[in-house]
């Protein structure tokens, strides 16, 4: 049987812009799903906007120093995130892969919530059926995305995200474009979550999504189950 395939897309964005602190995409919320998929031999291919090297955070590589699983992944998988390709050049191709996943990290607040390219190959991957998988703020880059009547493609799903009372924790409610939790119930989601920095994984349909680093693991399972059939 021939390999399951997944696209990873990740931020392009460095910094918050508010106050010019280094981000980008988060270490664990990609390093324990990938450690989950790989060890069922899944292939991956990685994306970003700009193509090239994607910024990871400094922040989650120093949080997670002590995390076997983040440490094997930061010295042993850079090309994954050093040789991104453009996503723009897989438009049309949901059908070469069998899920879509957006791992978190602030930087997607500041482009994938927005990013044109991205959004279409979300509408492509949901409508054709695919698996639609987020963690933590990797959610926000499914919010602007459209069913085929138009309406929003997370209206009447459950959802989750990095939630406003973690936001407030971290200390960066006001270093925010928007929260993400507000962006989510604004299009008609049904936003659930656990206490702060606890694990939750939302399976709704094709749609899978996990609420912080804690949850990065359950969320790799979930995708694993649901493009074994």
């Amino acid at each position: 049987m021939a390999p399951k395939k997944v696209l990873v897309v990740l931020t392009s964005h460095d910094k918050i812009d508010k106050i010019n602190k280094p981000s980008g995409w988060y270490l664990p919320e990609f390093a324990h799903p990938w450690k989950v998929l790989s060890d069922k031999n899944v292939e991956f291919t990685v994306v970003s906007p700009k193509g090239g090297a994607a910024p990871l955070d400094p922040s989650s590589v120093e949080l997670f120093k002590q995390d076997p699983v983040s440490v094997s992944f930061l010295e042993n998988q850079k090309s994954l995130w050093e040789n991104t390709l453009p996503l723009k050049q897989f438009i049309g191709r949901s059908g070469d892969f069998d899920a879509l996943f957006y791992p978190g990290g602030h930087g997607p607040m500041f482009d994938l919530v927005d990013d044109a390219d991205s959004i279409k190959l979300i509408e492509e991957f949901y409508s054709a059926g695919k698996v639609v998988a987020a963690v933590c703020h990797g959610t926000i880059a499914l919010v602007n995305a459209k069913q085929g009547n138009g309406e929003p493609l997370l209206k009447g799903k459950e959802v989750t995200g990095f939630t406003n009372a973690e936001e407030e924790a971290v200390q960066l409610t006001s270093a925010m474009p928007f929260l993400l939790e507000d962006r989510v119930k604004a299009v008609g989601a049904n936003f659930v979550q656990t206490d702060a920095f606890g694990n939750k994984v939302v399976v709704d349909g094709t749609l899978i999504t996990g609420q912080n680093p804690a949850s990065a693991t359950e969320l790799g399972e979930a995708i694993a189950k649901a493009i074994a059939a």
